[in-house]
């Protein structure tokens, strides 16, 4: 009767043994998702404010209306503010004006705002390239088709992941 217990306990604890493990299997490690990400470099956040700012427009956008009598434009520009990551978007379109603030999401590598050509005649997407040289659209300025009204919209806002990634919000 002994006997059947022993190998009823040696069999339990040879089970219990062979289910936990102290460490990682090679292939746990190699299905995470963690693994098949590169390896970033170290993040280094840009300074908070600027040494010196740009009396220029570091980027701008500029088409002409179709007023005949005057020579008017769209025009979009924006402009660099004492905070690093902070820039100032000024809009015209036929005398009407207008500015925003522009906050850019820091990745660790200097901001790269960027103006494109959006989907309407008088539209302009702001945006930045991020550090895979892609382009990630932040606002969109416009001219209404009624009431001929500018507008600024907000498309999107980016966080950066603890793995410095930028990510749709």
């Amino acid at each position: 009767m002994l006997k059947p217990i022993s190998i009823i306990a040696f069999m339990a604890a040879i089970t219990i043994c062979s289910c936990q493990s102290g460490s990682r299997s090679p292939a746990a490690a190699a299905d995470s998702p963690s693994s098949k990400r590169p390896a970033l470099p170290m993040f280094k956040r840009n300074p908070e404010h600027r040494d010196h700012v740009k009396k220029d427009p570091v980027a701008e956008y500029r088409v002409r209306t179709d007023d005949p009598l005057n020579e008017m434009y769209f025009t979009v520009r924006l402009y660099e503010t004492p905070v690093t990551m902070k820039y100032q978007a000024k809009v015209e379109f036929e005398g009407i004006t207008g500015d925003d603030t522009i906050k850019l999401p820091d990745m660790g590598i200097p901001p790269h705002p960027v103006l494109q050509k959006g989907p309407g005649k008088y539209s302009c997407i702001i945006g930045l390239i991020d550090n895979k040289k892609a382009f990630r659209e932040l606002k969109k300025v416009y001219v209404t088709e009624k009431g001929r009204e500018l507008k600024i919209t907000t498309l999107k806002h980016y966080i950066v992941t603890e793995d410095y990634r930028l990510v749709d919000q």
